[in-house]
């Protein structure tokens, strides 16, 4: 067992749970994972079962991490004012009904909505696990749990792709939901018995109307481009909808300023590292959120390949990121988040592009080796970006942060995938399903999103020397910068 298990800094109730705390967090990451990318590679079945083109199934993949992204920012304080292990344990038996329902569909509507009651649930399962690691272990050590929780449930991406292929060759695509089923038992026993019970102290009432002017906007603007993506309505319908959206959001920051304890607390927007991380990881999510869709699409529809080969074509990218987890608190350790971060950024900006070569002439090997580098450097992007926010947050607020990060998380990667099924679409000029102008297609949309990523290093840019060292352990020589507060805001509490 890995020595960060063993850590004094590894604080719990019980003894057992030091050896089950990791493992407990990852099963809601498992579940997670092995849902969305099982369900990925179903895609084009799906469509054909269903009798609508390709890209309409992005509302199926866009609903759930809508969902997240509208509930995820009331979990910090679910967590907080009912514990961590009834939260946990209930958002495992939501996620599990939900794919029961979604198993149970047979149209998109009704897909649509029971991804939704699977939102519901994974808003609570993933960040109260996060902020349950963050709780336990000192900073110093966050970078090394994190990895840790990390490599257990890179197993769905591993095998969620092959698995989901292989499902779809020999039962129906409505089969892949019911994987979920046995994970969720399992894991409720373990979640009850053993998940440390963390709790806030003086918790403050929900902010209720927060929710409602923020998950309306979002849920409004995500609308506002499905139908601008699949040209359901005239640019009118759009463009009011989408000022409407704008709208409720200004008035939800106008709301939040004035409330002592908002939805989401736009104080810690003070602290550089969160700053940066947020709005960073937005920009990345934006562009990589749709490379999930886009993929499939690329292999089923545009070379041709089967589901099942398709689904192993995946497994290169799981690796890679297997690989990246054992190496990349050295890699923060050397360079440090802003070096590491705005270099990496850009290669996996310029990765997400070269799958634009993919062709039919392209060698399955060369293939491969795209996908592993590409999840070498996703993985590595996204465990400095989660961990950066957290740098210089202080304890008492870190329930706030998990959530108002995962927010964004998932917000960025709804907005991704409803902008990669738009940007394809608005290159398809008769049927979607005819596989050279499919190809053409998808390849214009990774050509678009790898720009986006790329410019997202930018916002990286903007950390200075010294930010997120208390987490990454890495020291320069010379003067270093105080990262917290921003510069010329008000001051925010000390860590």
């Amino acid at each position: 067992m890995p020595d960060i298990l063993s850590s004094p800094g590894f604080l719990t109730a019980r003894p057992i749970s030091r050896r089950f705390l990791p493992w407990l967090v990852a099963i809601a990451f498992l579940m997670e994972s092995l849902d969305t990318t099982v369900l990925n590679t179903a895609v084009p079945t799906m469509a054909r079962s269903l009798g609508v083109p390709e890209l309409s199934l992005k509302a199926v993949l866009a609903s759930y991490a809508l969902s997240l992204a509208v509930f995820i920012p009331a979990s910090g304080w679910v967590a907080d004012r009912f514990g961590t292990r009834r939260v946990f344990s209930a958002a495992i038996a939501m996620f599990t009904l939900g794919s029961v329902l979604c198993g149970l569909s047979h149209s998109i509507p009704a897909l649509v909505v029971c991804r939704i009651i699977q939102g519901m649930g994974g808003a609570m399962m993933v960040p109260v696990g996060r902020l349950t690691l963050v709780r336990a272990f000192p900073r110093a050590e966050l970078v090394r749990a994190m990895s840790f929780v990390a490599i257990p449930t890179l197993v769905g991406p591993l095998i969620g792709p092959a698995l989901g292929g292989m499902i779809i060759s020999v039962a129906r695509w409505e089969d892949i939901f019911f994987l979920n089923i046995p994970i969720g038992l399992v894991g409720l026993v373990m979640v009850w018995l053993h998940l440390p019970d963390f709790r806030g102290e003086n918790v403050p009432p929900l902010d209720r109307m927060g929710l409602v002017w923020f998950g309306s906007g979002i849920a409004l603007l995500s609308w506002t481009l499905e139908v601008f993506g699949e040209h359901h309505a005239g640019g009118r319908v759009v463009a009011v909808a989408g000022s409407i959206a704008i709208g409720l959001l200004l008035l939800y920051w106008r709301h939040a300023r004035r409330l002592a304890n908002p939805l989401l607390d736009l104080d810690l927007l003070r602290f550089r590292t969160f700053l940066v991380s947020v709005c960073g990881g937005f920009l990345t999510r934006l562009g990589v959120g749709g490379a999930p869709f886009l993929l499939p699409l690329l292999y089923q529809t545009g070379l041709g390949y089967a589901p099942l080969h398709s689904g192993l074509l995946f497994m290169p990218q799981a690796l890679g990121a297997m690989v990246s987890k054992v190496f990349v608190r050295y890699e923060l350790a050397f360079f440090g988040y802003r070096t590491m971060l705005v270099g990496n950024t850009v290669a996996l900006g310029l990765m997400l592009m070269a799958f634009a070569t993919v062709g039919a002439a392209t060698p399955v090997w060369m293939i491969c080796l795209q996908a592993m580098v590409y999840g070498i450097l996703m993985s590595s992007q996204f465990t400095a970006i989660n961990t950066l926010a957290y740098a210089d947050v202080p304890n008492d607020r870190s329930s706030r942060a998990s959530a108002f990060a995962s927010t964004f998380q998932q917000l960025a990667l709804s907005f991704g995938v409803a902008s990669a099924g738009m940007v394809t679409a608005g290159f398809v000029t008769s049927r979607a399903t005819e596989q050279a102008e499919m190809l053409s297609s998808v390849h214009h949309a990774f050509v678009i999103l790898g720009m986006v990523t790329i410019v997202s290093a930018l916002v990286f840019a903007v950390l200075r020397r010294g930010d997120g060292d208390s987490i990454s352990g890495h020291h320069e020589p010379g003067p270093v910068s105080d990262s917290a507060p921003i510069p010329g805001s008000a001051t925010a509490p000390a860590t």
